[in-house]
């Protein structure tokens, strides 16, 4: 009875975190939450959960490209800091909400950083991450529906606290003439259909999967239960 307790215990208190698994490629290394993949697709590497029901909520770019005279940190700034035009399906044009555009430090190397609302596809937040190492510009994109951004951000928090940044031989299909953040779209492959869904907020409209919430509570109320017995029976005991 004492080691289910434990176990219990152990299970109930452990970060969901701690199943995240280190990726790399050839040019930044992060740690992918549990039951994500990347693959290549093009000139990108692209990540997403292989849960069916979850990889149209969140996807992640990542692009590198040799340096050109418009790859400067102060240049991806000030880029990031200008909304962005974003043109949906039905030809609608929206600009995108800029939340915040700012230089941030990641494991000693210092990064673009900006959070927009709507800039890459209707309903969802977009975070970049933008920098230059030796004769490459680098760019990772994380983007999550607005609806679901509060259950992806602990994990999308973790991926940008362990990002780092560094320059193997490969890995670049892009010159130095092309544009960073044009290049780090989502792949024509995906269609929005498949990934992000029709609904207004990029929900699919397909048959919803089970809430992750509702299966945590009742492991905790289970969980919960079996302590409130194992202090019961001690108290009998003694």
């Amino acid at each position: 009875m004492k080691k289910i307790i434990f176990l219990a215990l152990t299970t109930i208190l452990a970060s969901p975190l701690a199943h995240a698994t280190k990726w790399s490629n050839q040019f930044v290394e992060f740690e992918l939450p549990a039951k994500w993949q990347c693959s290549l697709e093009g000139a990108e590497f692209v990540c997403q959960s292989m849960d069916e029901f979850k990889k149209k909520d969140a996807i992640i770019i990542l692009a590198a490209k040799h340096r050109g005279p418009q790859d400067s940190l102060d240049q991806y700034t000030a880029y990031l800091k200008k909304q962005k035009d974003f043109k949906t399906k039905d030809g609608k044009t929206l600009k995108s909400d800029v939340k915040y555009a700012r230089n941030l430090d990641l494991n000693g190397h210092t990064w673009a950083d900006s959070l927009h609302l709507e800039s890459e596809v209707a309903g969802f937040f977009t975070r970049y991450l933008a920098t230059i190492k030796e004769d490459i510009g680098v760019l990772v994109t994380y983007s999550v529906n607005k609806a679901k951004y509060p259950n992806y951000q602990a994990e999308f928090d973790n991926m940008v606290k362990t990002l780092r940044v560094f320059r193997k031989p490969g890995g670049l299909n892009s010159g130095a003439s092309s544009n960073l953040f044009a290049q780090a779209k989502i792949p024509g492959s995906i269609s929005e259909t498949a990934v992000f869904g029709n609904g207004p907020d990029g929900e699919a409209e397909k048959k919803e999967a089970p809430k992750e919430e509702d299966n945590n509570l009742l492991f905790l109320v289970g969980g919960a239960i079996l302590i409130y017995v194992f202090i019961k029976r001690r108290k009998k005991n003694v």
